[in-house]
């Protein structure tokens, strides 16, 4: 039987690969507002730049340095024995299958189903599944036994590329915190701009904190809102409208639960209009967007500050 993703990626950490380097913390002096909030029942996470902490503060599709691109690709290549299969240019393999994919990711963001005023997400996973179409034109042969069917494949190889592209690691205190939440009996999710791995991700770098098999045993797919699901990422209010129904079918109303990012304009704001608490985790310049005029502003001022995960039991009285 075909692994899973997760079993996928426990194989990968097998052979002792080298990926980019978690980025190192660049830390931000502020004062926490830990005072306890009463009648909260859940806690939602926004995940890379929170929960999990990833080079550039947000997951990149398209990175700015092609030097960076251009490993990635090669090595993508190379892991999934690509190059037999593909159109080939003179100079290195990623010359002829970045750009099939950077056009295949703009294709994805055309396709994406999307209200007026939302934006539209890519999918990671249907990128490769365009490449691995292109590649079958030229009998592509990969081991099923291993990988999968097609769909299973592209998401394993969204994977190995985003691995090969940017480090991640968990936040100091991530896996105490979320354990922490759960013990006291709130309930919580992942309300985020996300891929089909995110969650892979996540428990391979919780598990560098401690004991955990699974992440989604403490984020439970029935409560997460995803962006790569809906086809649209924040700040797109439906995306939060998702989760709040999602809340609503057990009873949970938006005003009790409490929204922790690092985005004010493009996450946080967003999260109050439509009626969640927010907490400001101010901890890494690398991935935290607060100007001083939005945390003044009474309408985008979140409800507490953070700067280490383990405040907000401070806020929760756990």
């Amino acid at each position: 039987m075909a692994k899973t993703l997760l079993e996928y990626s426990d194989w990968l950490a097998e052979r002792k690969l080298r990926w980019p380097a978690p980025p190192k913390i660049d830390p931000i002096t502020a004062t926490p507002s830990i005072k306890p909030l009463e009648n909260i029942r859940a806690v939602t996470w926004s995940l890379y730049g929170t929960l999990l902490r990833i080079t550039d503060g947000e997951l990149i599709f398209e990175h700015p340095q092609s030097i960076r691109m251009e490993v990635a690709i090669d090595k993508t290549i190379h892991e999934f024995n690509m190059w037999n299969s593909m159109t080939r240019r003179p100079g290195k393999p990623s010359d002829s299958l970045l750009p099939k994919y950077l056009n295949a990711l703009h294709d994805s963001l055309l396709t994406s189903g999307n209200r007026k005023g939302d934006l539209p997400e890519v999918d990671a996973a249907y990128v490769w599944r365009t490449l691995i179409g292109l590649l079958n034109k030229k009998e592509y042969v990969y081991d099923e036994s291993l990988y999968g069917d097609a769909v299973a494949l592209s998401e394993k190889i969204a994977y190995f590329f985003h691995c090969s592209l940017q480090g991640t690691e968990a936040a100091p205190a991530a896996l105490t915190t979320l354990t922490a939440v759960a013990a006291g009996g709130l309930r919580q999710a992942a309300l985020a701009n996300a891929q089909c791995f995110t969650l892979v991700q996540l428990t391979r770098a919780l598990r560098e904190q401690g004991s955990l098999v699974d992440v989604e045993t403490l984020l439970p797919a029935s409560l997460n809102t995803l962006s790569h699901e809906w086809g649209i990422r924040k700040p797109s209010i439906s995306l939060y409208a998702q989760s709040i129904l999602r809340f609503k079918e057990i009873g949970i109303e938006p005003d009790q639960i409490l929204h922790v990012g690092t985005r004010i304009q493009d996450d946080l704001a967003v999260a109050k209009i439509c009626g969640f608490r927010t907490v400001l985790y101010a901890a890494d310049k690398t991935s935290l967007q607060a100007t001083s005029s939005e945390l003044r502003n009474p309408e985008t001022r979140p409800d507490r500050l953070i700067t280490d995960l383990a405040q907000l039991r401070d806020i929760l009285q756990l």
